[in-house]
Formats: C-alpha cells, sequence, structure tokens
C-alpha cells in the first residue's frame, strides 16, 4: 500500500470519527509525529557527537591555521552577497 493511499484512508477514517474523538485523536498524532521527529533528532545528534574530540590531539598551530583557513574561506565565500541578504558575521 502506498503512502498516499494509506494517508486517504487514515483521512476517511478521521472523518467518520464523532466530533467529540477529534481532540483524543489530534493528540495522539501530534506526540506521536513529536516523538518520531525526536528519534530522528537523537539519531542525527548521536552521528555528530561521533565526531566530538577529533581534533583533541592537533598541535595548537596547526588548529590556528585551520581556523585561519576557514575563516578566509567564509570571507571569500560571502564577501559576493548582496546587500539584502543576511551575514553570518
Amino acid at each position: 500500500m502506498t503512502a498516499t493511499i494509506l494517508k486517504d484512508k487514515v483521512i476517511r477514517e478521521i472523518n467518520l470519527l464523532p466530533e467529540e474523538k477529534l481532540l483524543e485523536v489530534y493528540n495522539f498524532i501530534h506526540y506521536f509525529r513529536i516523538g518520531a521527529e525526536s528519534e530522528k533528532s537523537k539519531i542525527a545528534e548521536s552521528s555528530l557527537l561521533s565526531y566530538a574530540g577529533s581534533w583533541n590531539d592537533l598541535a595548537d598551530d596547526v588548529f590556528d591555521d585551520f581556523l585561519s583557513d576557514v575563516t578566509e574561506r567564509r570571507e571569500k565565500a560571502f564577501s559576493g552577497r548582496r546587500d539584502d541578504e543576511e551575514s553570518f558575521a
């Protein structure tokens, strides 16, 4: 069953519910969706955190050179922005 067909079936079932049950169904769907989004966020966060500390053993002068290079590249990349665009600086 495709997602579109399944969504149509869910909507049909919701349309058949008595009005006094709609809030309960809404709350269930809403909190279910929020929970699913939270799980995605936790997965992304743990993936990102796996890189934490990756540069701990990098010498200070090498790290400083790296930061200078990043700053310079950002300035070049964003120097052509129009006046009405946002800037990160």
